[in-house]
Order: C-alpha cells, then structure tokens, then sequence
C-alpha cells in the first residue's frame, strides 16, 4: 500500500507506528529521520526503520506518507525543513498531542502546501521513551483522533486513515479545538497532576521514607509521570489555555473538598467518591464493551 514512508522521530510512537506497519505488511521502505544519528541508528538496528537518514531531501523525496512524531515543540521547525522537498502526491500527519498550536504551525511551515497536511494524534503511549520502548501492538484497539482540515481531500484523509488502521487502531475525527479541549481534561491534567504529586513528594526531607512506603496506589496514579518531561513541557505550554480551564476547576474541586474535611462531613465525602465510583465502573464497562466489540469484528 506504500511505498516508502518517512517517519520523523523514531521513538515510542514513531517507531511503534513502522513496526507495526511492516508487521501488516503494507510499508516496503522506512526511513527515519531525526536529529541524532546515533538514535537513528540504534532504530535500524532494531529493526524499526530500513534506513536512517539525517537528510530532510532524502527522506521526503517520493515519499508517500511522512509522519512527524516529535515533541509539538519541534513540529513547525521540522514542517519548515520538509517544505521546499515536499511533493503533489506526498501526505504529511502527525502524532502531537495538542492540535491547534500543530494546525498554527503548519500553516506557517507549509504555506499553500497546508492541504497536505492531515493533523492527527493516536491515543496510546508508555511511560517509557526512545526506539527500545517500540512495541508493534502499541495501537490495537486504542482510538487514531484525525483533526482534518478544511483544505484536505478525503483521499488525503483516508490516506492517514488506513494507516492507522493497518496498525490496528480505530479512526475518530474532532475539530483540533474539540480535541484540545477533551485531551485538556482527560489526559493533559492527569500528567500535570501526577508529575506535581512525585516532585511534592521528592522535594519533602522526608522523601526517602516516604518512598519506601509507596505501594500500588501511587504506583497506579504517578505511572504517568515517568513520561518525557521535555514532551510533556511541551504539551503543557501548547494547550495552556485549555488546560487552565480545567486545572482551574480541578483546584474548585480540592478547594470544596478541603471544606468538607475540615468540617469532618463524612457523608458528603462519600457522596464524591460514590459518584466518581460510579462513574468510573461505568467508563470501565464502556472501554471492555467496545473492546470486546472489537475483538468480535476481528474475529
């Protein structure tokens, strides 16, 4: 289905994408491109990409499809380098985790090449960075969100489409401001509070007892924040405005919560967290439904 694809970061979510379109068998040349050769190459070896190029012509020279899957910050200085070699019947995505600042910046770089650009964002990730934390099965089952612009062709669109989907994942399409806005609760605020609570924890004289008493429950809610730091500084300032609202309302939450406590008002403690029980079972009950769902169409 392609002849080459170029893929520009070949870490966890650019690497997991090549491995899982050679194992479709779908891809017959990858190239990786990036800013050390000496990560490229540790991605060649591995089997993720057949050639490591520090060259931006080379890479996107016939290229049917380029996926820059790099820190958001890097994505308008990356889409300026691919500009002057891009060609009519290359498609260009992304795999960012913010949507406007990426839709900004393209339309900057690329200038009245923008139609070839189809913004995306695959919903799946590790907490571990680089070429060796590539897993070919990172994408099965977990959701591909396209934010298709107003110059792109269906074909374009469902040129990334099929990708995605030759990696197992399951298409949605949002606005980039509806995905900037649902990615703000859902997943941007969840790191930024995960990586508050470790660095709270870490800067206490007391740290080290405290980690040694820290079991499943912090385990479970810090998980995140063995994340890059540098790719999640990034998506922070990117979706500031968003992830205010809803840090904002989080801290209306804790305030109200705090209230409660000192007033020692058990049953309208339990009241929350009945209701986020409650809801929580319930999302639990739609993730394995559409799962299973899934599983059976696969079958």
């Amino acid at each position: 289905m392609f002849k080459k694809i170029s893929i520009f970061g070949v870490g966890l979510i650019g690497g997991s994408f090549a491995l899982a379109l050679k194992k479709a068998g779908v891809v017959d040349k990858v190239i990786g491109a990036g800013r050390r050769m000496e990560t490229l190459e540790r991605a060649r070896q591995l089997g993720i990409i057949d050639v490591a190029s520090n060259s931006v012509a080379e890479a996107v020279v016939d290229a049917d499809l380029i996926l820059v899957a790099a820190p958001v910050a890097q994505t308008e200085a990356i889409l300026a380098s691919i500009a002057p070699h891009l060609q009519p019947g290359t498609v260009v995505t992304d795999a960012g985790s913010t949507k406007g600042d990426v839709v900004a910046a393209a339309r900057s770089a690329l200038g009245d090449k923008i139609a070839q650009f189809v913004p995306g964002h695959p919903i799946a990730g590790r907490e571990q960075n680089g070429p060796e934390a590539a897993i070919v099965d990172l994408y099965v089952g977990k959701k591909a969100v396209l934010a298709p612009l107003p110059e792109n062709t269906e074909e374009s669109v469902e040129r990334v489409a099929a990708a995605w989907k030759h990696c197992g994942a399951i298409i949605h399409r949002l606005s980039a401001e509806e995905h900037d806005r649902v990615f703000a609760a859902v997943s941007h605020l969840p790191h930024l509070l995960a990586y508050a609570l470790v660095d709270d924890i870490a800067r206490k004289p007391h740290a080290d007892l405290l980690f040694q008493y820290a079991a499943s429950g912090f385990r479970d809610f810090t998980r995140i924040a063995g994340s890059s730091p540098e790719m999640w500084r990034d998506i922070s300032l990117a979706n500031q405005t968003a992830l205010l609202s809803e840090l904002d309302a989080y801290m209306e939450q804790l305030t109200g919560l705090r209230a409660l406590l000192a007033r020692q008002d058990g049953q309208a403690i339990e009241a929350v967290y009945a209701n986020a029980q409650r809801a929580r079972h319930n999302w639990i009950k739609t993730i394995e439904a559409a799962e299973q769902q899934n599983k059976q169409g696969g079958d």
